[in-house]
């Protein structure tokens, strides 16, 4: 189980384990803004609600990285399931630079593609095909992206989590 983290603007900031939450709750340095009444933690001492969602009282270094890791879900997500060339409906991804010449697996080099224009384009450069990106490809941003699991976001979260841009 995660927990959403939130600074004191109700911004979203990370996702942390539970243990961690509740460590964070326990020490004083957040507060429970929802939790998980169904699956209670239990310890030697007693036993405590299940954050699902904290607020931190005072500044807390949370430990995650700020960089959004890259996959195909993601890149299809950011472009809004469109092709990045003509507009069609995308379910595949593709290399802007192709991996043949040195292009990288990175939000720069990556765009959502349809499958007639992935098939198309093969191993070459948009500008050999004389084609042109309806987008500039570069990693998201924002704090709907920072959101580490946020694919498999707790109905708990929702109201916290602004849509993706």
């Amino acid at each position: 189980m995660r927990t959403l983290v939130l600074n004191a603007g109700y911004e979203p900031l990370a996702v942390v384990s539970f243990k961690r939450a509740l460590v964070l709750v326990m020490n004083g340095k957040a507060s429970i803004v929802a939790q998980d009444s169904e699956h209670p933690v239990f310890g030697t001492s007693g036993s405590w609600d299940r954050p699902s969602v904290i607020v931190l009282r005072r500044y807390v270094r949370i430990q995650n990285g700020r960089a959004v890791p890259v996959s195909r879900r993601g890149v299809l997500r950011r472009d809004s399931n469109r092709c990045a060339y003509c507009g069609a409906s995308a379910t595949t991804i593709d290399h802007v630079q192709p991996r043949s010449r040195g292009g990288a697996d990175s939000w720069e080099n990556l765009v959502a593609c349809c499958l007639k224009c992935n098939n198309i384009k093969s191993d070459r450069t948009p500008q050999e095909m004389g084609w042109t990106l309806r987008i500039k490809p570069r990693a998201p941003h924002g704090a709907y992206w920072l959101v580490r699991g946020v694919e498999r976001a707790q109905p708990q979260w929702e109201e916290f989590l602004a849509p993706a841009a």
